[in-house]
């Protein structure tokens, strides 16, 4: 069976331990300073200032499981620990012993989805260095500064995308036993980014989940690709002072019955001549299995549909059919895969309710993926399983370099990073002249899916 344990310490203990973690973020911030990863704790480098003890809120959380709990639960799985923070912790805490102690995979993904829902309820955006502890690694903006301006939507959105981050990651070193190479960049015109990436791991070949937080001033290209699609835009002098972040992954899997996972979450804000301020979210998440799987696509997308239901009951509906367009590989007449939800240019019907609903997509990343990745984890794969695979990732790669408006809008912005932004390419890709499955196989079958759209709920 399965145990959580959790490890409290004292209230007096607690309070010495934030003042010294706030003594030295100030210093780090100030300084511009990050701790290499040989210092970290699970990638952590804040964590690692006072040391497991005070990680996670002044909790640690462990996962370990005894005895014998179906064959999603590898020995590895089984030996995994990791501390996390707040309502992360009590979200994966909830999923990852559920999936080891469960049959049915997919109850316990709604308990997680459910758990997941009342942390989300309670909790308090107020503290930024508590919050700090569970991240990756500090945040992009400067501690004190996200203190300073904390009411603000660029700070909430930049602390949403941190713990989005976090959240995932830790999550996915469970099931792999891997650890993720925290990369901190900056960028010369303004802002920078954390990447997050694991590569050649036991069950993922390779997996990234990146932040970004950039500002400056737009440029005349990326302007035009934002006025194609409805914004009315006036600059000062031909200038647009802008800031954008968001938080972006993709996971590509060894087994090919493990399905590709890709999801993002971003805030735009610019500024206008007359000092006035455009605004709008966007992103979305979106499943790209190899073989299709009735129970996991009615799964990802039932959690998705919870979680846009909370705030109208159109949003699946119109957000889906979304997906299905925009992830379409036009010159193949076929989907990227089977879709999820996707939106932009959201800026109504408030900033508060627009952000609570992005809030709610961010906190299904983990329920609505990991249960399939327990699920298959030890199923085994042909050879020509392994090369279906390859060349659905050859389509995967023809989209995201030809189709895909992030990638577009990253390598039209001056200073960006092109590692982070070509991160979600694969490690292996194939690509076979006029390759077509033969008629009645389980390939033909997944091919007929992605040329006709299904609704999965």
């Amino acid at each position: 069976m399965a145990t959580i344990v959790f490890c409290s310490v004292n209230k007096t203990a607690q309070t010495t331990a934030r003042r010294c973690l706030t003594s030295h973020l100030k210093k780090l911030s100030s300084a511009g300073e990050s701790r290499p990863p040989s210092t970290c704790i699970h990638g952590n480098p804040v964590a690692s200032l006072l040391g497991t003890r005070w990680f996670s809120r002044g909790c640690s959380v462990r996962f370990m499981s005894r005895g014998t709990a179906g064959r999603s639960a590898s020995g590895r799985t089984r030996r995994a620990a990791l501390a996390l923070s707040g309502a992360a912790a009590v979200t994966a805490a909830a999923a990852v012993a559920g999936f080891l102690a469960n049959a049915n995979h997919f109850q316990r993904a709604e308990m997680a989805t459910k758990v997941s829902q009342a942390a989300e309820e309670s909790e308090q955006e107020g503290e930024i260095l508590e919050r700090c502890m569970g991240f990756m690694s500090l945040p992009v903006t400067n501690v004190g500064v996200l203190e300073e301006r904390k009411e603000e939507m660029r700070t909430r959105m930049e602390m949403l995308i941190m713990e989005t981050q976090a959240d995932f990651c830790k999550a996915l070193q469970v099931v792999d036993g891997g650890t993720f190479k925290v990369d901190r960049w900056q960028r010369n015109e303004g802002g920078g980014g954390i990447s997050c990436v694991m590569q050649d791991g036991k069950v993922f070949e390779k997996a990234g989940v990146n932040v970004s937080v950039v500002f400056g001033n737009l440029t005349e290209e990326a302007a035009r690709q934002m006025k194609s699609r409805g914004k009315v835009l006036k600059g000062k002098d031909g200038k647009l002072p802008f800031c954008a972040m968001g938080v972006s992954s993709v996971i590509h899997p060894k087994n090919p019955h493990i399905p590709t996972v890709h999801f993002n979450y971003r805030y735009f804000e610019i500024e206008e001549e007359d000092g006035t301020k455009q605004w709008w979210f966007g992103g979305g998440t979106d499943l790209t299995p190899v073989y299709v799987n009735k129970e996991d696509a009615f799964h990802f997308h039932n959690t998705l549909k919870e979680a846009c239901d909370k705030h109208h009951l159109q949003y699946y509906p119109d957000f889906k059919k979304w997906c299905d367009r925009y992830f379409y590989v036009r010159h193949r007449g076929e989907t990227r895969g089977i879709g999820g939800i996707f939106f932009d240019d959201l800026d109504s019907p408030s900033q508060e309710e627009a952000f609570n609903f992005v809030k709610s997509c961010s906190r299904t990343v983990v329920p609505c993926y990991l249960p399939i990745v327990y699920k298959h984890l030890n199923d085994s794969f042909t050879d020509e399983e392994k090369d279906w695979q390859q060349v659905r990732r050859g389509r995967y790669v023809e989209f995201n370099l030809v189709y895909d408006r992030g990638v577009k809008f990253g390598l039209a912005t001056p200073g960006s990073r092109i590692e982070s932004i070509l991160m979600s390419l694969p490690l292996t890709a194939k690509w076979e002249y006029m390759h077509e499955p033969a008629k009645g196989t389980l390939e033909a079958e997944m091919l007929e899916v992605l040329r006709n759209p299904k609704e999965w709920v």
